[in-house]
C-alpha cells in the first residue's frame, strides 16, 4: 500500500482518488473545502496559497499529485495557482522531512506553441505563444527542480461528466464560429487522465514528461458533426476555407509505457455521455 497525497482536489483529482482507494491504497486528498464522501479517501482542508495551512501534511508520503486548477484565465490566476501553489506545496514537504518516490504534475499541451497542424511529442520545443502557457512551463521546472523525482503529464483538453459543453453547444446550435479557421484539437477523458496517473505510480523508472491525450487528435469541426450526427441533428456548417490550425500530439510514450486507454477515441468518450451506461467508464 502507497501513502498518496493528492494536492488541489478537483474534478480530475477526485477521480484519481476514487481509483486509488479501489486500488486499496492510503489516499489523501487536499483542498479549500472538502468534497464529497469517498471510501478510503481522507480529506484534508487547506490552501496551497496559505503556507501556514500545509504544516500538518501527512506523514510518510509515497506520491504526491498535483492537479490543482487555475480559478480563471487570466496570467495573475495562473501563476497563482501552478507557481506560487506549488512552491508552497515543495517548502512544506521539505520542511517535514518528506521522503517521496515521485511527484507528479498535471500541466497541459498549452506549453506547445506550434500552430499549422505540426505533430508534437515530448521531444518537440515548448516555445507557448500564450503567457499562461509559459506560465506553466515554469511550474514544470518548479517540479522538476524539486529534491524529489518528478513527472509531468500534460494533459490535453480534459472532457467527461459534468464538461459537456460542446454536447450542448451542438444542441443549441451554438457550435459554429463562422470565420473560424479549420482547428485540430486534442482531446483526453477524465477517466484516462486519473488511469494514466495512477498507472505512471507502477512504471518502474518514468520520464519526466508525458502528453496525456488520446489516440486520435482532430478538426473540432469533425467532433461536432459527430455529436451533430448522434443527436440527430443536421450537420454543423464547415469552418471557414483557412489554412489549418492548431497542433496534433502524440502519445506514444504514454501508451509504451503500458497504459491502455479506455476511451481511445473522442467518439468513445462522447458515445458513453450521450448513451450513459453505469456499467461504463466509471471511477
Amino acid at each position: 500500500m502507497s501513502r498518496i497525497l493528492i494536492a488541489g482536489c478537483g474534478y480530475v483529482g477526485t477521480a484519481l482518488a476514487r481509483e486509488l482507494a479501489g486500488l486499496g491504497q492510503d489516499v489523501f486528498a487536499l483542498r479549500r473545502a472538502v468534497g464529497v464522501e469517498i471510501p478510503g479517501v481522507s480529506w484534508i482542508s487547506a490552501d496551497l496559497l496559505r503556507r501556514e495551512s500545509l504544516e500538518n501534511l501527512p506523514a510518510d508520503l509515497d506520491f504526491v499529485v498535483y492537479t490543482a486548477a487555475a480559478g480563471g484565465s487570466s496570467e495573475k490566476a495562473y501563476r497563482r495557482a501552478y507557481v506560487d501553489g506549488a512552491r508552497n506545496l515543495l517548502a512544506a514537504l521539505g520542511s517535514q522531512g518528506q521522503e517521496l518516490r515521485r511527484i507528479f504534475f498535471t500541466s497541459s499541451t498549452g506549453v506547445y506553441g506550434q500552430n499549422a497542424g505540426e505533430w508534437v511529442d515530448e521531444e518537440s520545443p515548448t516555445e507557448p505563444r500564450r503567457p499562461t502557457g509559459r506560465i506553466l512551463l515554469e511550474a514544470e521546472r518548479v517540479f522538476l527542480d524539486s529534491p524529489w523525482p518528478a513527472t509531468i503529464l500534460r494533459l490535453g483538453g480534459i472532457y467527461g461528466p459534468d464538461r459537456t459543453r460542446l454536447i450542448e453547444q451542438v444542441r443549441h446550435g451554438e457550435a459554429y464560429l463562422g470565420t473560424a479557421s479549420p482547428l485540430y484539437t486534442n482531446r483526453i477523458h477524465r477517466d484516462d487522465c486519473a488511469g494514466a496517473l495512477a498507472h505512471l505510480m507502477t512504471v518502474p523508472d518514468p520520464q519526466p514528461t508525458y502528453l496525456g491525450v488520446d489516440q486520435e487528435p482532430v478538426l473540432k469541426s469533425e467532433v461536432r458533426n459527430w455529436i451533430a450526427g448522434h443527436l440527430d441533428l443536421p450537420p454543423v456548417p464547415r469552418d471557414a476555407d483557412q489554412a489549418v490550425t492548431g497542433k496534433r500530439c502524440r502519445n506514444t510514450r504514454l501508451i509504451e509505457s503500458g497504459y491502455e486507454l479506455r476511451y481511445p477515441t473522442f467518439r468513445d468518450g462522447y458515445r458513453d455521455l450521450l448513451d450513459p451506461s453505469p456499467a461504463v467508464g466509471r471511477l
